[in-house]
């Protein structure tokens, strides 16, 4: 079994391990060669795929995502919606905060939270469709016991009695602290997140089990971008404790992406601690 295991985030339904291992292997190389860690040798790293829980099945004139509208938001995602737009507005000059009048959930705050959203920094380069489905996704995987337990499966059975090191990407930290938490007796001494949601409410209160539960793991590193909206919480150190420890890049314009953060010294360092 592999040394390290990666955990993507959001929208890689359409993708697979060995696609995400095409970007993830060099990237995690680099960042192991600015730390002066160890060179990754070949199969070292295996990502454990869960997206394809999400992807939708083929019809005939119809593949790819459902057409999502704002209507098709719901109670939770709106939740989750208002937040990334909170945070966008305190790291995006060109993003008008939330106004008294939107911090109400409904169907015309959603609307305005997503036309602003698709005009920002951050989500600039997805369509209204993408973004709804990420944010449904998010929720999916915190509300859907049977799509949780089989995502959290697939990243348990990644993990096996060699692995050191869990990287975790997003949507994909939550799925890998979970997993941990549930395996006991894993050898993996460090975690690794990367731009992860672990510290927003909406996720936070809805964790299995919560955050007063360690993963088992010697070490974890949380790292994250200023600029990632995603990552709205950037100390996760207040909900999970002083054993986690936080550190900043800088990513520049594609704050939140999964081969940037990889790239970084400090991922490198982290990732070299635990095979160490």
């Amino acid at each position: 079994m592999a040394r390290i295991v990666g955990v993507h985030g959001v929208g890689k339904q359409r993708l697979g391990s060995k696609t995400l291992l095409k970007d993830w292997e060099p990237a995690l190389a680099d960042g192991l060669d600015r730390a002066g860690g160890p060179q990754l040798a070949p199969g070292e790293l295996h990502m454990a795929f869960y997206g394809d829980l999400f992807r939708p099945a083929g019809h005939t004139l119809a593949v790819g995502d459902p057409m999502f509208t704002a209507g098709d938001v719901d109670e939770a995602e709106a939740e989750l919606l208002m937040a990334w737009w909170a945070q966008a507005a305190r790291v995006d000059p060109g993003v008008p905060p939330p106004g008294g009048d939107t911090l109400v959930r409904s169907p015309r705050a959603v609307q305005t939270a997503l036309t602003v959203l698709q005009h920002s920094r951050f989500f600039g380069g997805l369509s209204l469709r993408a973004l709804v489905f990420d944010l449904k996704q998010v929720r999916r995987y915190l509300t859907d016991e049977d799509l949780r337990v089989a995502a959290r499966k697939k990243v348990e059975e990644a993990i096996g009695p060699d692995t050191r090191v869990v990287v975790a990407h997003s949507l994909g930290s939550v799925v890998a602290y979970e997993a941990l938490c549930a395996r006991e007796g894993h050898g993996v001494r460090a975690l690794v997140t990367l731009g992860s949601p672990l510290g927003m409410r909406m996720v936070v209160d809805r964790l299995r089990p919560g955050p007063e539960t360690w993963p088992g793991t010697a070490s974890w590193t949380n790292v994250v971008d200023e600029g990632d909206v995603v990552a709205a919480v950037k100390d996760l150190s207040l909900f999970f404790g002083t054993g986690v420890v936080g550190k900043v890049v800088h990513n520049g314009s594609h704050a939140h992406d999964a081969t940037l953060y990889l790239t970084a010294k400090e991922t490198g360092e982290a990732v070299a601690e635990g095979l160490a």
